[in-house]
């Protein structure tokens, strides 16, 4: 078991993008956003890059039978909205592999089959028009980008309502401490207020404005 990735399954977006704020990096994927709010991913990248096609015309890769039950699927298909690259076929060998989901830096097709088997994505939106003849699979697990966000293989993705945030490797464990603390602080303070403490000294309390300077 991936001790790291369990502990990111109990935080939100929010308290991990809190943490990574204090620290000084970015981490939120602008515009992307899940299918449905009840979705939610956590897990490693496994990445993939797409290029507008060659003039050998080149596909869109079988890549997802090379991923593992705890791989999030990330695709850079530079934000283009004007074709896709995910598909109900690839939502159903996903659903049957088990995979956590799938985050797109572009759109997604095939919505509904996707709602109907619970399998979690996160895009900039949908669109019907294949990505057949018109963009190409350029290279697997190498780093990639989700808006203005870097991700290499490996590294944590978190996807929930509110969309997606992505955590280096590199940083893994201390942005893990900093947002359980983030997390935990927040859920007393809300145990406090509902209680009738004032919102201001439930804050002083838990030291709440510290766990939000950067350091």
């Amino acid at each position: 078991m991936d001790r790291i990735v369990e502990g990111f399954k109990t935080l939100s977006t929010s308290a991990v993008s809190d943490a990574m704020d204090k620290l000084g990096f970015e981490c939120a994927c602008f515009g992307i956003k899940p299918l449905h709010p009840s979705y939610r991913i956590t897990g490693r990248a496994f990445t993939l890059k797409y290029e507008p096609v060659a003039v050998a015309k080149g596909t869109v890769g079988d890549f997802i039978d090379d991923v593992t039950p705890e791989q999030v699927i990330v695709i850079d298909n530079a934000g283009r909205l004007n074709c896709t690259v995910w598909g109900d076929i690839l939502t159903s060998t996903a659903h049957r592999k088990g995979l956590p989901g799938v985050v797109i830096n572009g759109v997604c097709r095939d919505v509904a089959h996707s709602l109907k088997v619970g399998l979690p994505i996160f895009s900039k939106g949908s669109y019907m028009r294949t990505g057949k003849d018109r963009v190409q699979l350029d290279a697997v697990n190498v780093p990639v980008s989700l808006g203005d966000i870097r991700v290499e293989p490996g590294d944590i993705v978190i996807g929930d309502a509110d969309g997606v945030v992505v955590v280096p490797k590199a940083m893994e464990a201390q942005v893990l401490e900093l947002a359980t603390a983030i997390d935990e602080a927040e859920n007393a303070i809300r145990a406090d207020v509902e209680a009738g403490m004032p919102l201001k000294e439930a804050r002083a309390k838990h030291r709440y404005h510290d766990l939000q300077k950067r350091m």
